[in-house]
């Protein structure tokens, strides 16, 4: 890989307002929000939101992600960020899932 090449990330995404009540549905509305408006690819799941997208993009939209919460009066955030990359080939979200699915027999 090349220095400075663009490097495409995979993350899992927790954000977790505090301080604003037991349903967090319209925080999580809003960081949906800004990672449709960052062109993205996501997957909403029960607890957090799978990101496909080069890594300066999906970091920049995470860092939206609490200003925007914490504009909504969220005094704190705690998040919850898994991540990968690869170098030796390209592999989307659907391909990691379609990949365990053949195992299975699906």
């Amino acid at each position: 890989m090349e220095k400075g090449s663009i490097v495409k990330v995979i993350v899992d995404l927790c954000v977790v307002p505090m301080g604003v009540g037991v349903s967090v549905s319209k925080h999580v509305t809003a960081c949906e929000k800004v990672l449709s408006q960052a062109g993205l690819k996501t997957h909403l799941h029960a607890y957090g939101t799978n990101i496909e997208g080069e890594w300066d993009t999906v970091f920049a939209a995470i860092k939206k992600c609490h200003e925007v919460v914490h504009d909504m009066g969220a005094p704190r955030i705690t998040t919850t960020i898994k991540l990968g990359t690869r170098t030796d080939r390209e592999q989307t979200m659907e391909d990691k899932i379609q990949s365990v699915k053949e195992k299975l027999g699906e």
